[in-house]
């Protein structure tokens, strides 16, 4: 593991900049840089997973993540970027305005290597079936952590129906009282209320698309 996959994975976020700086200035390639911060999310995951960090510690670190990010990318933008691992469509349904968990798990989608598209709060059906339209993207995520998103989560799946995406798209749903009755409900592939496990689940759906 390399020192700055270490201090990320240790929430050091003052080192962690410290050293994208000193890798850049040290002309280490950028795509190099991204893939050893994405190792330390890794670690992150793994270690949310163990119950040895918490939600506060996936928020911290998915911000140092973020801010490396941000120093990287106009180096990316002058040379080849690596493909994504798979483009997603994310949001959090009609009549939900919660995001906390949403972002939680955009950041750490996008630290995975997948290009996400967050429509953000209070998302419409048909926006979902726009965005999945234009994108091509075939992994549609859904928040909610009210019991009427239920219903708003169902009519996003029919709307995907109806616009003949349904066997082109992976749906997953995700929230704190989201669970597999819910899940056959809405018409979805998968479900889940924790973030690590709702990436492994883009993931699989991911390699499954290949």
């Amino acid at each position: 593991m390399s020192e700055l996959a270490d201090v990320i994975a240790e929430l050091n976020e003052d080192e962690a900049k410290r050293l994208v700086r000193e890798e850049i200035d040290a002309g280490v390639e950028p795509m190099s840089i991204v893939d050893e911060c994405r190792q330390g999310m890794d670690i992150v995951g793994e270690r949310y997973k163990k119950k040895e960090y918490f939600l506060s510690e996936l928020i911290v670190s998915g911000e140092i993540f973020k801010e490396a990010m941000a120093v990287v990318e106009p180096l990316l933008k002058g040379g080849k970027e690596a493909d994504p691992l798979s483009k997603m469509v994310l949001g959090t349904v009609k009549g939900d305005i919660h995001n906390i968990g949403k972002d939680i798990v955009g950041m750490l989608l996008t630290a995975a290597g997948f290009e996400v598209y967050d429509l953000g709060i209070d998302v419409e059906p048909s926006i979902f079936v726009d965005k999945l339209t234009e994108t091509g993207a075939p992994i549609l995520g859904m928040s909610g952590l009210l019991t009427p998103s239920f219903k708003s989560m169902k009519e996003t799946v029919k709307a995907v129906e109806e616009a003949g995406l349904r066997d082109k798209v992976k749906i997953i749903i995700g929230g704190g009282i989201m669970t597999e009755q819910v899940r056959e409900y809405v018409g979805a592939d998968a479900c889940t209320n924790d973030a690590s496990e709702g990436v492994d689940i883009c993931k699989k759906f991911a390699k499954e698309g290949k």
